[in-house]
């Protein structure tokens, strides 16, 4: 598997830039990509890739922007959270109940002194 290059951010909206303005001249993207990537030496898949989330990002297109992204997961991370929490508070009140039923089953009821 191709080691995953990390291009710098100048890089990436550089490269956009010059797609975006390529594409408004001809009208195609895919063109565009294609020999903006061979400029600079980035694979015309990762600058299409970069392209689209712009779009998306800019609202030239439908699609779930990256802040709402971000949002959603800090959201689903969170769910998991609470729900292991409940998970947790669950299974102590089990626990609990069932040390009630036991010292009542025993005919013992436990009072707190009063004092």
């Amino acid at each position: 598997m191709p080691k995953l290059r990390k291009y710098p951010p100048e890089l990436k909206e550089r490269a956009v830039r010059l797609v975006l303005a390529t594409r408004d001249g001809d009208g195609g993207r895919l063109g565009a990509c294609t020999r903006v990537g061979q400029q600079l030496g980035i694979p015309s898949d990762t600058l299409r890739g970069w392209v689209h989330r712009i779009e998306i990002d800019g609202g030239l297109r439908p699609g779930r922007s990256t802040d709402d992204a971000e949002h959603i997961a800090q959201l689903e991370r969170e769910v998991r959270e609470l729900r292991r929490a409940n998970a947790i508070l669950r299974s102590a009140s089990a626990f609990f109940a069932a040390e009630l039923d036991r010292h009542t089953a025993d005919g013992r009821v436990h009072r707190r002194a009063q004092g």
